[in-house]
């Protein structure tokens, strides 16, 4: 009896893709490729999960090009407490993010009006509010107050900053304050809530604002859900904290896709502050 010789395949090359060319959809776990998610705003195409992006990229999202002139820029924190590590994790950041702190502040125009644009950015610190970030948003209601033009300011954050302790709580009273004296003067002020805006910030300017817009599936809250759960001994209900079950409850006035999110800042201002 002949046998025929089994001749072993050989194992194929596996393909190496260069890294980074696919991004994993937080939310519902779809392989996107990443030029195409980039061309659609980081955004993902099956569950419209938005993924986060960061200041300067809003900046050319929403602004008119070459518009934005930046105030304050080189505003750092002092390291009031001398919290240990403190000054290390900011340089760390500073050096990722190419920013001094976690928010940037000033003057620019959408569709050819004057507003005063400020954006957080959650690179640095994971958005943390101390009391640059403070300040720089006390200083863009002033520039609104002083131009008499618009103020938007885009916020994500996770929370106060614990390094400055009081320095850093003092700021929602800060905040607040200035934005009161903007609304004396009957100015209006569009607050932009992205993924996430909580604590702090959302118990201050981020809420104050006379519009309030959100991205889809945004969490907005001022502290977390377990934590809340715990204390009021009850089980929350499905989707709390999300920007759409706000919305349902009238904190947010709009929910708003980041495709249209300039068009429909173009469309508020045209009824509020027409040419």
């Amino acid at each position: 009896m002949w046998f025929k010789k089994k001749v072993q395949a050989k194992p194929e090359e596996k393909l190496v893709l260069p890294e980074g060319i696919w991004v994993k959809c937080d939310s519902c776990g779809e392989i996107l490729y990443r030029n195409e998610l980039e061309k659609n705003l980081w955004i993902c195409h099956k569950c419209n999960f938005h993924f986060r992006i960061n200041c300067t990229d809003y900046i050319s999202l929403l602004l008119d090009e070459g518009s934005f002139e930046e105030y304050d820029a080189d505003l750092e924190s002092a390291d009031p407490l001398e919290f240990p590590e403190y000054k290390k994790k900011i340089k760390r950041d500073q050096q990722k993010t190419g920013l001094k702190d976690g928010v940037i502040y000033g003057q620019a125009k959408i569709s050819g009006r004057l507003v005063v644009f400020a954006a957080m950015d959650f690179r640095f610190m994971g958005g943390s509010m101390g009391s640059v970030i403070g300040e720089k948003v006390a200083r863009s209601v002033r520039l609104a107050c002083e131009k008499e033009v618009p103020l938007i300011i885009l916020s994500t954050s996770g929370g106060a900053r614990m390094q400055e302790g009081i320095f850093s709580l003092m700021q929602m009273s800060k905040t607040s304050a200035e934005l009161a004296l903007l609304a004396q003067k009957k100015i209006l002020f569009i607050s932009i809530l992205t993924n996430p805006t909580t604590a702090g910030v959302m118990a201050s300017y981020a809420s104050l604002g006379d519009i309030i817009i959100a991205e889809p599936g945004a969490l907005l809250g001022f502290t977390g859900a377990r934590v809340i759960e715990q204390t009021i001994g009850e089980k929350l209900p499905p989707g709390f904290q999300r920007s759409e079950f706000m919305i349902e409850h009238g904190l947010v006035d709009m929910l708003v896709s980041r495709k249209d999110l300039k068009n429909t800042l173009v469309r508020i201002l045209n009824i509020v502050v027409p040419k």
